[in-house]
């Protein structure tokens, strides 16, 4: 089923980012329909472009001033984004540019495009995409990336899609000089998924240096698999932890990474929902604008306290905790107690707790308790009252 996407369509060239298989194709299929698409996918003419790059001049030189063109895939050959910047500025020719890999565009010059051509972003399918199709449950055991969800999220399905990962966007695109060192990477950093960053760590488990680590982790963020929180670096009472925090962008390929399939385990459940969490609230931000920056915060010398998310609007703060359980203890909302004593509650807009229970509820200090579809009614409205 091909389900209605939040993404809107920018009035100017734009990229189109995000891993592969959100369904970037299939949505500039559907949005420009009657466009001139050049689809680098198809490798005779993948390799008659890499051959002579001027025949993509001479396709674009046929086409009405201001027509729309859709390139898929343009980080395999990113050096026609200096052709791209000419037709813009001299025939007023729009882009749609899709990629799934940032790194290449980068290195490539892609600033050439600053101001031209705006970035976008498509995400696996959030639950306001997916609809009565929702479950969250399926949501946290094989994510939501398009092409995973449309084939069920089978192991078969996930396998494939980090070995096809690990061939085409790391192998075949050279990104790293040592693959098997970076295979042995990925299982590890996957165990990352929802903690604090701890490079040394990372090096030591993986049997390499922590400069290689951060070259890796930077490979896994540019290809668009993985990002990092910053921590909250306030000037509070208390001193901040300054290391980030690492995400994957899918359940279900943070788990494949692992080589973990089958039902969610206990000992996964908590990072794994936080981690959703994450995920829709960087969704939101690209696609509604709902807060301006995030970060997360805990004192350095406490591991019972930590507030998973702070959500800044303006001046404003929404302090949010993600917890994976059906029933609340006490402990659960130490963390923004504590962040509420230091900042200062008159500065903090809305504090939640977002959970696996029914009921929605306020402690008698303000603190709401939102099951999963209340909290979903308030990110999609932006947090408005």
């Amino acid at each position: 089923m091909a389900y209605s996407r939040l993404l809107e369509i920018p009035k100017r060239s734009f990229f189109l980012l995000g891993p592969r298989g959100t369904g970037k194709s299939s949505w500039l299929k559907k949005q420009f329909a009657s466009a001139h698409t050049i689809n680098l996918l198809d490798e005779h003419l993948y390799q008659s472009l890499l051959a002579d790059v001027s025949l993509f001049s001479k396709r674009l030189n046929t086409l009405p001033r201001g027509s729309r063109i859709v390139v898929d895939e343009i980080q395999r050959l990113p050096h026609l984004l200096n052709e791209v910047h000419r037709f813009i500025e001299e025939r007023g020719l729009l882009f749609a540019l899709s990629g799934s890999s940032a790194r290449k565009l980068r290195r490539a010059g892609v600033n050439l495009l600053a101001g031209r051509a705006v970035h976008r972003e498509l995400f696996p399918l959030a639950p306001e995409e997916l609809g009565r199709d929702f479950d969250l449950e399926r949501t946290l055991t094989s994510g939501t990336i398009a092409l995973v969800w449309s084939e069920g999220g089978s192991r078969d399905v996930l396998e494939s899609y980090v070995q096809t990962y690990l061939r085409e966007e790391i192998q075949v695109e050279a990104l790293v000089r040592n693959l098997p060192g970076f295979a042995r990477f990925l299982p590890i950093a996957a165990i990352f998924h929802g903690q604090v960053l701890n490079v040394t760590s990372l090096a030591r488990d993986a049997g390499v240096s922590r400069s290689t680590v951060n070259g890796y982790l930077e490979v896994l963020e540019d290809t668009l698999l993985s990002f990092r929180l910053p921590a909250f670096e306030g000037r509070l009472r208390v001193k901040e932890k300054k290391h980030p925090k690492l995400y994957w962008v899918d359940a279900g390929i943070v788990r494949a990474a692992k080589h973990t399939f089958g039902p969610v385990g206990i000992e996964e459940r908590g990072a794994l929902f936080e981690g959703w969490i994450a995920n829709l609230l960087r969704t939101y931000r690209s696609y509604r604008n709902a807060f301006d920056d995030w970060n997360y915060w805990a004192p350095t010398g406490s591991n019972a306290l930590e507030v998973d998310f702070l959500l800044w609007q303006g001046t404003a703060c929404i302090a949010i905790e993600a917890k994976a359980s059906k029933r609340l203890r006490p402990e659960h909302f130490k963390g923004i107690r504590a962040f509420s004593d230091s900042f200062g509650l008159r500065k903090i807009k809305r504090r939640m707790v977002v959970y696996l229970g029914d009921e929605v509820l306020r402690s008698d200090d303000g603190i709401d308790v939102l099951p999963v579809r209340n909290f979903l009614e308030r990110l999609e409205r932006g947090f408005s009252d």
